[in-house]
């Protein structure tokens, strides 16, 4: 009766609106009995708000004279029924999000009302509740501005002593529930961007400002998660392993792009606070301690886990204050190195003293403070560096794998002239993010190019070029050192040996450096050695495909090798750990596809390596000879004729030899054998005698030529078998081969075997099958040779 009395007036109406504020005030407790009523009532006078904000301004008068809001504060205090406060959040935060004008967000906000709601002591017992009121936040979050933030801040004197919209959020930023973790960091930045000085003095200030640590704890478990999934070789196979490492490495991604979120923002002091608790926090910890090689009581991360962590640091959160201070302590060591005087050999003209590394350390510091993400606050961490450089680095000492102390070869290049190569591959990876990136400051550019005789030393500074040329003096190790994961292939996997080539390129490409004598006999034995695997690859299984995959996979080794290290996944780095399953002795054609996709790939990897090294490029597209399909032999143009046959295509039996063949549990059937080969395509083919055509028969069945190996059954001289190849490779990407690296049991190969009249006419079948794999090799081999020429890559005189 009530619900139809106040419906039957014209519902967007003045009128109406006040009925509806009239039966809402009415409500002396919220229980079971009238909750649905309540629930109606809050859904009309938000429906009519919303309609007088765009169409009738004597409605929204209404609601501000009589100060609508403050019975939704009401219904919270009398409610006895919790199921009422979702729907009534629900309801504000459509009504807020609707609201288009200014003003009437202005009121809205103003009165306090607001801030009571957010303020209401909710019970969230792990239902929706907590959504809806995130919801209902960020709902707000989405409308502050400059003018209106003021209204939800209670501020005393000059400073502010509660802001609820905030404080409420960050109630729920570690919620376990992603969805609301997003909301509530969405909501953060749109306080962030639209803050004052009171604000962000309120932000800043604890209690309020545990948050960014809290966040670097959060951040700091993730890594210790992954670090555990990385090193847990008992629990989880190799594909389980691999797809927790990329989950829990996204886990981390996240955070750390909601960082660089923050530090968009370009508010100085609060780029000072997240900076100083992810150096402090984070990123000095990991360094030292991967550098000092702690790891005793497994309380540390693994070097290579923090290897991985900083290069993405570096990556997504970059900035001036970052690279400078991380480069600072990986390469203090560099920077401190006493340089040679001319009677030692050296060739420059220093007629100067050596500064010091503290009076560097002042440089650098000063460069980190002048960063733009810093400008108009104080130095972001350079006081810690200053403060605690001495016991920081005392803590630090740099053993070899051996356990002898390092001299030279301290901080990061201690990890370059290790045994691991993952420690090596990771240690380079990290150095050429930091050379590469526009923010290292000049003083640290110790890799930036080679001495050349017109750098000079200005202002009694050690110019940058001569601590390069201490570098320099370990790029032929580090060379060496790269060239050696290349040339001792066995157990790495491809892509590891593609990462130490991109390893190698850039350092080449970067330094526009030339291999010495004893680097260069290195790669020519590794070049050689890929080679010779290559070449009896010419005799697999998959030889047919080998074109087609060469092609595929030199331009895409061309593209890894060109991408800059800014946008290279470090997720390579933990995927180095990974042992990969040997294929080497598995007949599966699953496993020997795998195993030919692997050797073209290390193929592929010396030949642009060659070309660039002697050449000083790329290769755009391999060098191959064409086949030419016109030819005078009549009888070629049937085998061309005939090697196009498909399923139920009708063939002459001319060359076809006649056998036997039972499928599965059927009776014999009388078959021809007919094998086929034209230019690196070749097929056996199955037929039965046409039923009108005498000299014609219908494919009954193919198998490829490449991977037959017909042998002789030893105890019945007049079976021939023949192996099938299962696998097909259209139905599986190279990415796919990765996500199911486990499947090669499921491709268990086929057989048949023909049963001919006597032993001769089987041995003739034999050598008939061998022959055209013989014409089908052979031009394969033409089609390749100019890539497998001695001369391949070589400068032409």
């Amino acid at each position: 009766m009530l619900r139809a009395l106040w419906r039957s007036i014209d519902r967007f109406s003045v009128q109406n609106f006040q009925y509806v504020i009239n039966e809402l005030r009415k409500i002396n407790v919220v229980d079971k009995s009238n909750r649905e009523l309540v629930m109606d009532l809050l859904q009309s006078v938000v429906e009519i708000v919303m309609y007088g904000d765009r169409q009738d301004p004597q409605i929204f008068e209404c609601f501000m004279e009589r100060q609508v809001l403050a019975d939704f504060v009401h219904i919270l205090k009398i409610s006895e029924d919790s199921k009422i406060e979702a729907p009534l959040l629900q309801y504000l935060s459509i009504m807020i999000q609707n609201m288009d004008s200014e003003h009437a967000i202005y009121y809205c906000f103003s009165n306090g009302y607001i801030n009571n709601i957010i303020s209401h002591p909710f019970k969230f017992d792990g239902g929706d509740l907590a959504s809806y009121y995130v919801s209902f936040l960020r709902a707000i979050s989405c409308k502050i501005n400059r003018h209106t933030l003021c209204l939800l801040v209670d501020i005393q004197g000059d400073a502010i002593v509660s802001f609820p919209l905030y404080t409420g959020a960050l109630r729920f930023a570690q919620h376990e529930e992603k969805m609301i973790q997003t909301a509530i960091r969405a909501l953060v930045l749109n306080i962030y961007n639209v803050s004052d000085d009171k604000v962000y003095q309120f932000i800043s200030t604890p209690p309020v400002s545990k948050y960014f640590s809290d966040l670097i704890c959060r951040l700091k478990d993730l890594c210790f998660r992954l670090d555990a999934v990385v090193y847990d070789k008992e629990k989880m196979d190799t594909q389980k392993r691999r797809n927790g490492i990329i989950l829990e490495s996204e886990k981390i991604a996240d955070e750390l792009y909601y960082f660089k979120d923050i530090l968009n923002v370009g508010e100085p002091r609060l780029t000072r606070l997240v900076m100083e608790n992810l150096l402090n926090g984070l990123v000095f910890p990991l360094l030292r301690s991967f550098m000092a090689s702690k790891n005793i009581n497994g309380s540390d991360l693994s070097a290579i886990t923090s290897l991985y962590i900083i290069s993405r640091l570096l990556q997504v959160v970059g900035g001036r204050s970052t690279i400078n201070n991380v480069a600072c302590v990986l390469l203090y060591h560099i920077l401190n190195f006493n340089v040679k005087s001319p009677s030692e050999g050296n060739t420059f003209d220093f007629h100067y003293d050596i500064v010091t590394f503290s009076k560097r350390l002042n440089e650098v510091e000063n460069v980190i403070s002048s960063a733009p993400e810093s400008n108009g606050s104080q130095s972001i961490n350079g006081t810690y560096l200053g403060a605690h450089w001495e016991g920081f680095m005392s803590s630090i000492t740099i053993c070899s794998p051996n356990g002898e102390i390092c001299s030279e070869r301290s901080g990061i290049f201690a990890f370059l002239f290790c045994k691991d190569q993952s420690l090596l591959l990771a240690s380079i990876f990290l150095l050429l993010i930091l050379i590469e990136s526009k923010d290292l400051d000049c003083d640290l550019s110790l890799m930036s190019k080679l001495p050349e005789m017109g750098d000079e030393m200005t202002n009694g500074t050690t110019s940058k070029t001569v601590d390069g040329s201490i570098f320099i003096k370990f790029m032929p190790e580090i060379l060496k050192a790269l060239l050696n994961v290349l040339a001792f292939q066995q157990p790495l996997s491809t892509m590891m040996l593609w990462h130490a080539g991109w390893c190698l390129q850039k350092l080449l490409v970067f330094h526009k450096m030339e291999l010495d004598s004893d680097n260069l006999l290195l790669f020519t034995t590794s070049y050689d050695q890929s080679r010779v695997k290559f070449m009896k690859e010419l005799e697999g299984v998959w030889l047919d495909h080998i074109p087609d995959t060469l092609i595929t996979e030199l331009a895409s080794c061309k593209r890894v090798l060109e991408q800059p290290s800014q946008y290279k996944d470090p997720l390579f780095l933990l995927e180095l750990v990974l042992h990969q399953q040997p294929t080497n002795g598995q007949r599966a054609s699953y496993f020997a596809w795998q195993r030919m996709v692997d050797v073209v790939k290390a193929f592929v990897l010396h030949i642009q390596l060659r070309t660039l090294i002697f050449e000083g490029v790329l290769l755009e597209k391999p060098l191959l000879n064409m086949i030419s399909s016109s030819t005078n032999d009549s009888g070629v143009i049937r085998t061309s004729k005939i090697s196009s046959a498909s399923f139920g295509s009708n063939v002459s039996l001319e060359s076809g030899l006649p056998c036997g063949i039972a499928f599965s549990n059927s009776e014999i059937r009388d078959i021809y054998v007919i094998p086929v080969a034209s230019g690196i395509t070749g097929k056996l083919l199955l037929a039965e005698k046409h039923p009108f055509r005498s000299r014609h028969g219908v494919v009954i069945a193919i198998a490829p030529l490449a991977g037959l190996c017909p042998k002789i059954d030893e105890k019945h001289s007049s079976w021939l078998h023949v192996g099938i190849r299962e696998f097909d490779p259209q139905f599986y990407s190279m990415k796919g081969r990765e996500k199911h690296a486990s499947m090669g049991d499921d491709w268990a190969d086929g057989r048949w075997t023909l049963g001919f009249p006597n032993a001769r006419a089987c041995e003739e079948a034999q050598l008939a099958i061998l022959n055209e794999m013989g014409k089908q090799r052979s031009a394969l081999q033409y089609m390749l040779a100019p890539l497998l020429e001695d001369d391949f890559g070589l400068p032409q005189n």
